[in-house]
């Protein structure tokens, strides 16, 4: 979510402070009305890498997005460019007739993927049905082709730091209400101006529903901080057990805080 233009507070991007001290890239540089992916965010990067900006200096990869991670160590599979035209004509139609239907006419057109997939999650389901017709060959048979790693895998630190779970809590409860105050509410309402489907990722960021809810008289602010503090809370815990489940043995784990006993400065 902090690759999104508009969503600086509420996707907790880096502050002035921390953008003076070290340079950050890939943060804010894609507009909400974009439906970005991990493909995307990795030709990003090699972009980066090729333009000889990490050739000095050692890249740090940070964030919580596992996939991501992922997608850098092991490759990812090569999808087709979908034409503007389109990738607009499946979103337009999942808006009008909503993701149930899209289900069915992907049941139609390649049953396999579509038995994979939730008649609810249309973001997979339009990307199916775009890949489908632009390159005329299944989601499934493109995922099959994997790439190449980005990265030495031989010379990378792999890390997870994995706070206690209360203190965690803690710190989301507090961390949202500091972006109350920032100015959270403010980014909400200039992205709800923006008009955009709800399906879009950017639209999808924590947040963003439960505030947008409450400006529209909905249910109360305190009413919309308390889900929206709830649901990091609930994302939180799925991205534990993402890292548990899904990376591997050279992922070395660290508990508690950067700079704490047995953290990263004792290294």
């Amino acid at each position: 979510m902090q690759v999104y233009g508009v969503l600086n507070v509420l996707t907790a991007r880096p502050g002035a402070d921390e953008l003076t001290r070290v340079r950050h890239f890939l943060y804010g540089h894609v507009s909400p009305a974009t439906a970005y992916s991990t493909g995307s965010w990795l030709r990003d990067v090699a972009v980066l890498a090729d333009s000889g900006l990490f050739d000095e200096h050692r890249p740090v990869f940070v964030g919580g997005t596992g996939l991501y991670f992922r997608a850098l160590a092991e490759g990812i599979s090569e999808m087709p460019e979908i034409p503007t035209e389109i990738r607009d004509r499946w979103r337009w139609r999942l808006n009008e007739e909503g993701a149930p239907r899209l289900h069915r006419l992907l049941m139609r057109v390649d049953s396999e993927v579509a038995m994979r997939l939730k008649a609810s999650d249309g973001q997979r389901i339009v990307r199916a049905l775009e890949v489908l017709q632009a390159s005329g060959r299944s989601i499934l048979k493109w995922q099959a082709d994997r790439g190449h790693p980005m990265i030495d895998l031989a010379t990378a630190r792999f890390i997870v730091i994995e706070p206690e779970r209360q203190e965690l809590v803690r710190r989301i409860d507090m961390r949202f209400d500091k972006m109350i105050e920032a100015g959270a509410l403010d980014e909400v309402k200039a992205i709800t101006a923006m008009r955009l489907a709800p399906e879009l990722p950017a639209m999808k960021a924590i947040g963003v529903r439960e505030l947008a809810s409450a400006m529209a008289g909905e249910m109360s602010f305190d009413e919309a901080i308390e889900r929206a503090k709830i649901a990091t809370r609930q994302y939180s815990k799925r991205q534990s057990t993402w890292f548990r489940n899904q990376f591997g043995p050279e992922w070395r784990r660290i508990g508690g805080e950067v700079g704490r006993p047995g953290g990263l400065a004792d290294d």
